[in-house]
């Protein structure tokens, strides 16, 4: 069973990450909203309507300055950001796991099963697949 944690508001959880030697820093123009670095990886958090701890962007590792999403393309998991694509190392993917759970302790967030089994891509794109929804299928079979 899942062990429940108490959500902290978002009080709490800039004090927590302040102490534990996270870069918080304000996002310009935006009241409430920091992004929040370390280990080379980030997130962007804001307030929830009830002082809850919300992400805005989820964690990513920090690539030319951007929070970039992991996409998985089968053979291979890749940092993408708006400048494009790099390859994502094993170091990259254990910073990324160690930041994540980090973050999950300091808001107070449930860390799911899968998650805290290593990192989770935000978009598979599996080149053996494309193509085969345009295909009709086959007679005979």
């Amino acid at each position: 069973m899942a062990k429940k944690q108490k959500q902290k508001t978002f009080q709490d959880a800039l004090a927590y990450l302040r102490s534990h030697a996270f870069d918080v820093q304000p996002v310009a123009g935006i009241a409430n909203r920091v992004q929040v670095c370390k280990h080379g990886c980030g997130a962007i958090l804001d307030r929830g309507i009830n002082g809850e701890t919300v992400y805005v962007t989820r964690p990513g590792c920090m690539v030319g300055g951007e929070i970039a999403v992991i996409v998985d393309h089968g053979y291979q998991k890749f940092l993408q950001t708006r400048r494009g694509e790099i390859p994502a190392t094993a170091d990259h993917l254990h910073a990324l796991h160690k930041f994540a759970e980090e973050m999950y302790e300091a808001a107070g967030t449930v860390s799911l099963y899968n998650e805290s089994l290593g990192t989770v891509s935000d978009l598979y794109l599996y080149d053996r697949l494309k193509g085969r929804e345009a295909a009709p299928p086959s007679a005979g079979h």
